[in-house]
């Protein structure tokens, strides 16, 4: 039986994040295959966590910056190492290739992480997200991770040309692989137009593109409720802030309702989703739930990004705030015009997201690379490169703080050189 070893920033919350959802349809995908699979992270575990115990996936806390770790992996020996996101990749990538150097190591990225950024940032400046500043430290940070990888998981055809066509990256260490859904809700019974009422906005309250996004509601909420008096918009998403807290309003029909505790069953209350996103990157779950449950949206040109493909969309896409005002009051009085977003939703879902599309390939390639690995770095030799200086790099600045960090607990009173230059990824 086949190991495969997950090494997550965090253990997978599939009800808050869209991120924990995605993390466990890569679970089913080896889970068919019959691997033993072992999830290790730093992280703590919530009230929100996964029960992966109950899948029979053994669960590990490691340490960062820790040689128990080493003993670890030796011992595990997985044939495969995934990292649920580049700064796992960072902190334990070295320690894999030094271990298990015959392993097969694979990043999913969930999304570029410094795409994403770059979006935010221009926002923050006042500028078109056209023109975020891509080239980046934290570009190079999380190219080199997927260089240093064996593969990379890219959730987004977006993202993959921006990787191949601007960043010179190989095909051969990328695979396409998006949202996996099940099945679409035009199978099952859904409820209607008149069925449903009121507008929602859903999303981890963590996460600052959906912060912006309510906030952005609180904003053009007003001028829909002038039109639609009846009409309430509920805000749901766990870990909410103060400032998100304080934006409930009753009498203005601006609801923070929390965390949802069934997803299909909320989704099918409301009559339509809004998601204002001015930044952000990968695919948004939040719209392809809603199209999964029959829920049209309202969302942007970066909420869409990579969504539809040729088909058209379950809603309506505009970055014009007027605009947005205007598509969000048709399409939720209207119900032919209602009715056909709700079948584009499907339309999608069924045609680029069924997980019947993806699956084999995806566990062909694996097999693939399994079988040829040594022949395949080869290929990467720009990965082969910066894996050298990596593991010489960050092996000896871990080494550096796992020292530190023994006579500090000994209280040895030593002084250390340059102790400014311990990046803050490695102290967390």
């Amino acid at each position: 039986m086949k190991k495969l070893l997950i090494i997550g920033h965090t253990f997978p919350e599939p009800s808050t994040t869209a991120a924990g959802s995605r993390m466990m349809q890569l679970l089913q995908l080896f889970e068919a295959e019959q691997y033993e699979i072992t999830f290790a992270s730093t992280a703590s575990v919530s009230g929100h966590t996964a029960k992966l115990e109950l899948r029979n996936i053994s669960v590990k806390n490691i340490l960062l910056n820790d040689p128990s770790f080493d003993e670890f992996i030796k011992n595990l020996n997985p044939e495969i190492v995934l990292f649920d996101r580049y700064i796992s990749e960072e902190q334990f990538g070295w320690r894999i290739s030094e271990n298990c150097p015959n392993c097969l190591k694979i990043l999913d990225t969930e999304d570029l992480h410094f795409l994403r950024k770059a979006r935010e940032e221009a926002i923050k400046a006042n500028l078109s997200v056209s023109d975020a500043n891509l080239f980046s430290n934290l570009a190079k940070r999380e190219l080199a991770s997927i260089l240093r990888c064996d593969l990379s998981l890219i959730i987004s055809e977006y993202e993959m040309e921006l990787l191949q066509n601007t960043f010179k990256i190989s095909g051969e260490i990328l695979h396409y692989l998006p949202f996996l859904i099940e099945s679409v809700s035009e199978e099952i019974q859904t409820s209607s137009f008149k069925e449903r009422q009121n507008f929602i906005a859903i999303g981890n309250l963590l996460h600052a593109p959906n912060v912006d996004s309510v906030l952005q509601l609180k904003q053009i909420w007003p001028e829909i409720k002038k039109q639609l008096p009846k009409a309430e918009l509920h805000i749901y998403g766990a870990y909410a802030s103060q400032q998100i807290l304080q934006l409930n309003n009753k009498k203005e029909g601006f609801i923070i309702k929390g965390w949802a505790n069934n997803l299909e069953t909320t989704l099918q209350m409301y009559r339509l989703q809004l998601a204002p996103l001015r930044f952000g990157a990968g695919l948004k779950g939040k719209l392809l739930d809603a199209m999964r449950f029959g829920l049209p949206s309202v969302t942007t040109k970066i909420g869409a990004e990579a969504m539809g493909g040729k088909y058209p969309f379950g809603g309506a896409i505009t970055d014009e705030q007027t605009n947005f005002i205007t598509q969000a009051i048709h399409l939720y009085s209207d119900e032919n015009t209602w009715q056909e977003a709700q079948k584009n939703g499907f339309g999608i879902i069924k045609n680029r997201f069924r997980k019947n599309l993806f699956s084999k390939q995806f566990m062909s390639r694996i097999n693939e690379l399994l079988a040829r690995l040594d022949a395949h770095r080869q290929h990467n030799f720009t990965g082969q490169i910066l894996q050298h200086h990596t593991l010489q790099s960050t092996k000896y600045l871990s080494k550096w703080i796992e020292s530190k960090s023994v006579i500090a607990h000994n209280a040895s009173p030593v002084c250390f050189a340059n102790s400014d230059e311990v990046r803050e990824d490695y102290k967390q």
